[in-house]
């Protein structure tokens, strides 16, 4: 262990002998984001936005990407990917695109009133699905579970910066 490690005593959770892909807190971690995912993309097709779309409309809605590029970047996806997901956004009415006065090279991306009364419910639908997830979760257990995600996040970030530093 570092000496950065909280629990210098702990002993590894997995060794190369017993790994097995499923068991793991990794296995389960995807299996619980596809499972929040179906019932997301469930909901959203009721308001006729697909996983691909809920997202630039929710993050442009609360003024976290203007671009194509910072929404790809944002959302982990490919430019290309992206790009065609706003045509779609714009062929359904949600979305705007117009060039920047400050800088003709720039597309900015706005909603249209329909956009944002469709952004407007998205809040509501991943309220509803991650509660589902988090039923018979006490306070207690709902803040335990988040210090141990941050935590975990934080040991990735450290793990990664000292993977990434130039030896």
């Amino acid at each position: 262990m570092t000496s950065a490690d909280p629990h210098p005593d702990s002993l590894p959770f997995y060794t190369a002998q017993g790994y097995r892909f499923g068991d793991t807190v990794g296995a389960r971690i995807r299996q619980l984001r596809q499972s929040m995912t179906r019932c997301v993309d469930a909901e959203m097709a009721r308001h006729g936005l697909t996983d691909a779309q809920w997202g630039p409309l929710f993050l442009i809605a609360a003024g976290r990407g203007c671009t194509a590029a910072a929404l790809a970047q944002e959302l982990e996806v490919n430019a290309g990917a992206m790009t065609r997901t706003l045509d779609r956004l714009e062929k359904k009415g949600l979305l705007l695109r117009r060039r920047s006065a400050d800088d003709r090279r720039l597309v900015m991306l706005a909603l249209t009133e329909e956009g944002r009364h469709a952004a407007e419910r998205i809040p509501a639908v991943l309220a509803e699905v991650y509660n589902a997830h988090l039923a018979g979760f006490s306070q207690a257990e709902f803040q335990a579970l988040n210090a141990m995600l941050d935590r975990m996040l934080a040991n990735g970030a450290r793990l990664h910066a000292a993977r990434s530093a130039p030896a």
